[in-house]
């Protein structure tokens, strides 16, 4: 069996019991998903440490980590939960150790999300300096003092209890986990691309970007040497392919961004009737529309139908590469109409502007060090084509999409298979479980559209930024 799930924090008192990581006191809500953002002001502080640990997050820690998150608990609720927690798990440590008993951690967790250093392991140094030095006062016992390779066999297998909530057999293995986005990556990172003339077929594997995106998006890069991005998190070694370095770059809203943008406007009650009297998803609607839109005007693409509309996608802040969680979506373009056709046609902005903030970190990483020449996907929205499309459009590289789309399920299969010896190494049962479905090549027509509102993209967040000097002047 292997595990994967979101990097959200899950606190547990001595007992192993729920704790409440809310005001309200509530022990079911023990969980502090991925993208709070409660704990920015922690995070603004830890970054003025400058501490060297830093240098392995892009040089700026985001408040969607560990690190922050505790030290909010421990500034806000520090009778009700900090002085109580007995386990501080990310989620997917938390599942193995529901499975089997075992405290252990997974590298990738600690490494990615809690400053834990695969060579050296802690620093106690930063934990104090940060005002959690109790944390280094009991050996790290409510953070992990066990540390595992993924797909590690975890203790003894499933117990009796995790056996009978499954429905297996006690005994069975259990791989230590993975963080969700990087078992998709995992998952799909290995297949073998022979024959689907590829740009990546004679390279490494260090020349594909695994994108797996969903409510959020994550940008995996891999390298043989450490490389250091500002702005983009790692680099971390083994957090997701054994002997590589890993670069993580991502957008804190993608999929959401795009909900959000489509199902608030005026003209989504009209787009959710008309999708369902046409027996479609919204979105399945809203391209068939748009490709009808841009047949009538006889133009080769969609594309080109939202050169007024210029969307700044980080309505949740910038995870990479500006790591700024101040940051705000912006449009530009809005009339005074509001029918579906608008809707249609900021959605498709929307849609670009998130493939331009992929665009951006793919220069970061590329101005860094990587050599990328082949975008893998997977997650919800790579079963958006348009999604897909505009991606390759707007980077100018090869999208591969998994033959299995649930490649983050593949990813934790790959570590179930590892841990009950059915493959020799991680690196086996990659090659032999990733395979490639289909491939979606950049168009060349739209290229300078492309480029164009690229320009205006950067230039939104300059002028964002100038908005903010000026209403913060004295």
């Amino acid at each position: 069996v292997g595990f994967d799930a979101t990097c959200s924090l899950v606190v547990l008192d001595t007992e192993g019991k729920p704790l409440s990581v809310s005001k309200s006191g509530e022990n079911e809500q023990n969980t502090l998903l991925w993208m709070d953002h409660r704990a920015v002001k922690q995070a603004e502080r830890i970054n003025a440490t400058q501490h060297e640990v830093l240098k392995y997050v892009g040089g700026t820690i985001s408040p969607e980590m560990a690190p922050p998150k505790l030290l909010w608990l421990k500034e806000n609720l520090p009778k009700a939960c900090w002085d109580k927690a007995g386990h501080l798990f990310e989620l997917p440590d938390y599942l193995t150790w529901r499975a089997t008993g075992s405290t252990s951690r997974s590298l990738c967790s600690l490494v990615c999300k809690w400053t834990y250093s695969a060579a050296d392991g802690w620093n106690d140094s930063f934990w104090r300096e940060i005002g959690l030095g109790d944390l280094v006062t009991d050996n790290y016992a409510k953070i992990g003092r066990e540390v595992q390779s993924p797909g590690a066999r975890v203790g003894k297998g499933l117990t009796a209890s995790g056996a009978a909530e499954l429905g297996l057999a006690e005994g069975t293995a259990v791989g230590t986990s993975l963080i969700d986005a990087h078992a998709g990556g995992l998952g799909m990172v290995g297949a073998d691309v022979r024959g689907h003339d590829l740009p990546c077929e004679n390279q490494p594997i260090t020349a594909r970007l695994c994108l797996i995106c969903g409510t959020s998006s994550c940008h995996m890069a891999l390298s043989e040497d450490a490389i250091f991005v500002p702005g983009v998190w790692g680099p971390y070694f083994s957090a997701m392919v054994p002997g590589l370095w890993l670069n993580e770059g991502g957008q804190s809203a993608t999929g959401k961004v795009i909900d959000h943008v489509v199902e608030t406007h005026a003209a989504f009650p009209e787009l959710k009737e008309k999708a369902t009297n046409s027996g479609q998803s919204i979105y399945e609607y809203l391209n068939t529309y748009l490709s009808s839109l841009a047949s009538e005007q006889h133009l080769p693409s969609p594309a080109t139908l939202a050169s007024g509309l210029q969307v700044w996608p980080d309505f949740h802040g910038n995870r990479s590469p500006l790591a700024d969680p101040s940051l705000t979506g912006m449009i530009c373009g809005l009339r005074l109409s509001a029918g579906l056709q608008d809707l249609a046609l900021l959605y498709l902005a929307t849609v670009q502007a998130l493939a331009y903030g992929t665009r951006h970190i793919l220069d970061a990483l590329q101005h860094a060090g990587h050599d990328i020449s082949t975008l893998f996907m997977c997650g919800g929205l790579s079963k958006n084509p348009l999604f897909v499309q505009t991606h390759a459009d707007v980077t100018g590289l090869p999208v591969v999409l998994p033959a299995e789309p649930e490649s983050v399920l593949v990813g934790a299969a790959i570590l179930g298979a590892y841990a009950s010896g059915d493959f020799p190494s991680i690196q086996d049962a990659m090659g032999c479980m990733a395979k490639v479905g289909s491939v979606l090549r950049p168009r060349q027509e739209d290229r300078r559209y492309h480029d164009k509102k690229y320009a205006v993209f950067l230039k939104m967040v300059e002028n964002q930024r100038e908005y903010t000097r000026i209403m913060s002047a004295t």
